[in-house]
């Protein structure tokens, strides 16, 4: 039997981190430290600098992963990039890592759009193309430039939110690595959370920033991510006591809690950098995997939950042995 598991991590962040202070003064915001940390529990953040651009921080990412997986770029046979964030509207931002990286050998390319909900949708779809024998090694990327998408007029929502990117490689396995997975979406929630615009043209049609309602975010978060962590336990057959690592969206730190608890976990099992990096969407769970395995947190064995919720509204899990 074909399994998928992940052989290799890695991940890059832009530049120096940005504390609340340093992004109140440079914006000019109506906030303060005490304010953001309270309600999100971000400190810093990274943010890009001018012309760079979502595949250069996957690149970044990729050439990390492929180090840790003794894998070379030709070695590749499938590239799919979850982002909400691409270069351009074509071609995708996996064709254009795809040339970074000098991998020539025609491996399909193909981004995946399903925000913070992203990776854990990406890691799914390259988990059933392994299984069915077609693909033997896989990039699975995560990489956000949300900064460009932010009213900075709006306090509410552009403190929270991230620029960076975070990448597996993962590879056929005649061992059990990703042991289950859950997908689902729900459009009638699409109000809460999006960028309601688009561009005809030449020019902006409709609202090009995000839009978010907080509270309903959060109550929608909190109910599905308990959910669908229960439905890939169910599948796999475990509890989850038999959890060693809970690797959520690092949206808000309230939410993570309240997820750890939902689920009987306590906090000490939950990987949390939403206090460093802010919500960098389907950058985020790569992030926090590679963090923690480079800090040797995460060790070979050990049974790890990766779930996350995005905007449209999505949300997702994988349960796997690292």
């Amino acid at each position: 039997m074909i399994y998928s598991r992940i052989t290799g991590t890695g991940s890059y962040l832009p530049g120096p981190a940005i504390d609340n202070a340093s992004l109140i003064a440079a914006r000019g915001l109506d906030s303060s430290d005490e304010w953001i940390v309270e309600r999100t529990g971000i400190r810093t953040r990274h943010l890009v600098g001018e012309g760079v651009t979502g595949s250069d921080l996957a690149a970044e990412a990729c050439r990390r992963a492929l180090a840790a997986s003794g894998r070379a770029a030709d070695d590749v046979d499938l590239i799919i990039v979850a982002t909400s964030t691409p270069d351009y509207v074509f071609p995708s931002t996996a064709a254009l890592l795809q040339d970074k990286l000098g991998i020539r050998n025609g491996a399909p390319a193909f981004d995946l759009q399903a925000v913070c909900s992203g990776f854990a949708y990406a890691l799914a779809v390259a988990d059933k193309f392994i299984r069915s024998g077609s693909h033997k090694c896989a990039l699975v990327v995560g990489s956000e430039v949300f900064s460009r998408i932010l009213d900075w007029n709006d306090r509410g929502t552009c403190v929270l939110f991230g620029d960076g990117a975070g990448a597996v490689v993962l590879e056929a396995s005649e061992t059990a690595g990703i042991l289950a997975t859950a997908l689902h979406a729900d459009g009638r929630h699409q109000g809460i959370l999006s960028v309601p615009g688009h561009v005809s043209g030449g020019v902006a049609i409709g609202d090009p920033f995000l839009r978010m309602d907080g509270p309903a975010v959060f109550k929608f978060a909190v109910r599905v991510l308990a959910d669908v962590a229960d439905e890939v336990l169910v599948a796999a057959g475990m509890k989850a006591a038999d959890i060693d690592w809970l690797i959520p969206h690092q949206a808000n730190v309230r939410i993570l809690q309240s997820t750890a608890k939902k689920l009987g976990l306590p906090i000490e099992k939950c990987i949390v950098t939403v206090e460093r990096h802010g919500n960098t969407s389907a950058a985020s769970i790569p992030l926090a995997l590679d963090e923690a395995v480079r800090a040797g947190k995460i060790v070979p064995g050990q049974r790890l939950l990766l779930e996350g919720v995005g905007g449209g509204f999505t949300w997702g899990a994988a349960l796997l042995v690292f």
